[in-house]
């Protein structure tokens, strides 16, 4: 009923429609600024990591220009990485989050408007630090539909390393996000580590168990960063020779694929089954896709070829099937073998 429903927009919207907008941080015309956000805290934890919104990064749609910089942009960390103790010279992350609260909400800022945005998560926590500690990342994963990117990785121990890193600085390109995870290791749980070591010799209480907690983690991420199984990387579409080595991530793979290391590396003295390297566990699923693929050469895709599990650096069986796998595992050397493979038949 065309008449009708022009009456109707005519007496609602007499000056013509509004300009697109959405307050909401999981659509793409969110403008990235807590103030005004339908998730503040979230907003605000994402900008202190460096994340950005489309429109921050020049993207535009018709009536919704690009944005320029803000007052923000001189508050995110330079590399991704915040840890929630200080390290290395860097103040705690409720500290940062709390600057970052004061600069996006000028006056309004205070203590009880503090206490109402945490109140609105349907969080217990009383400060910033204890919900970034307790509640921030299993809420992040719900409210991004179980694809998080910001990732907060611990040693399984409160009191214990406890680090918020940008999954897109982690999974960036041309080996950058080697170097973000080599950083993590080496200089930020570096830097725990040695603290706890001086604790223990000044005999400090709980220095012992946070420094076997924080020791194990290290080992963890550096069998991610090597990447053999289970800690490896699997791209169902991808030919076995385009397989990532060690950690080298595509982040056009999608965070179901590359975060599978970091749920199948376990904190010491794991509690609970699904317990992993990250604060709280994506519900995330990689098991079988549904449909079939088109027939595959077996030396590209030898999953296709009647996966078997339970045979290691399967080359494939006798019949194709195209099951989509997404839960299988290569090692370094296989990978490296079809890389030469390829090299000398072009």
């Amino acid at each position: 009923d065309l008449a009708h429903w022009q009456k109707v927009a005519a007496e609602k919207y007499p000056h013509g429609l509004p300009k697109p907008f959405s307050s909401d941080a999981k659509q793409w015309l969110f403008n990235g600024h807590p103030q005004g956000a339908d998730q503040p805290l979230h907003v605000a934890v994402a900008r202190l990591l460096g994340y950005q919104w489309p429109r921050q990064t020049g993207s535009s749609f018709p009536d919704c220009p690009a944005l320029k910089g803000d007052s923000l942009d001189r508050l995110p960390d330079k590399d991704g990485i915040v840890c929630l103790s200080a390290t290395k010279g860097e103040a705690p992350a409720g500290e940062r989050l709390n600057a970052l609260l004061s600069a996006a909400f000028g006056s309004e800022w205070s203590a009880t408007k503090a206490r109402d945005l945490l109140a609105a998560t349907d969080s217990d926590a009383k400060t910033l630090a204890e919900w970034l500690s307790e509640d921030f990342f299993a809420q992040h994963c719900d409210l991004f539909h179980q694809r998080p990117f910001i990732w907060h990785i611990w040693d399984g121990l409160k009191g214990g390393f406890s680090a918020l890193v940008n999954y897109h600085r982690l999974a960036a390109g041309d080996g950058a996000g080697k170097r973000t995870l080599e950083k993590l290791i080496y200089t930020y749980l570096g830097d725990w580590i040695d603290a706890q070591r001086k604790a223990q010799k000044a005999e400090i209480e709980g220095a012992d168990a946070r420094l076997t907690a924080a020791e194990h983690l290290r080992r963890q991420l550096e069998a991610i960063l090597t990447g053999e199984p289970p800690f490896d990387l699997f791209v169902r579409w991808k030919p076995l020779h385009e397989q990532p080595i060690g950690w080298n991530p595509d982040i056009n793979d999608g965070v179901r694929l590359n975060i599978r290391p970091f749920i199948t590396a376990k904190p010491l003295n794991a509690r609970g089954k699904n317990a992993c390297i990250l604060r709280a566990t994506p519900k995330v699923s990689w098991g079988k896709d549904r449909g079939k693929e088109p027939q595959r050469a077996k030396a590209d895709f030898p999953w296709f070829w009647t996966w078997d599990e339970a045979t290691a650096d399967f080359k494939g069986g006798s019949a194709f099937d195209g099951n989509r796998w997404n839960d299988c595992h290569y090692s370094n050397a296989a990978k490296q073998a079809a890389r030469e493979r390829r090299e000398q038949r072009s």
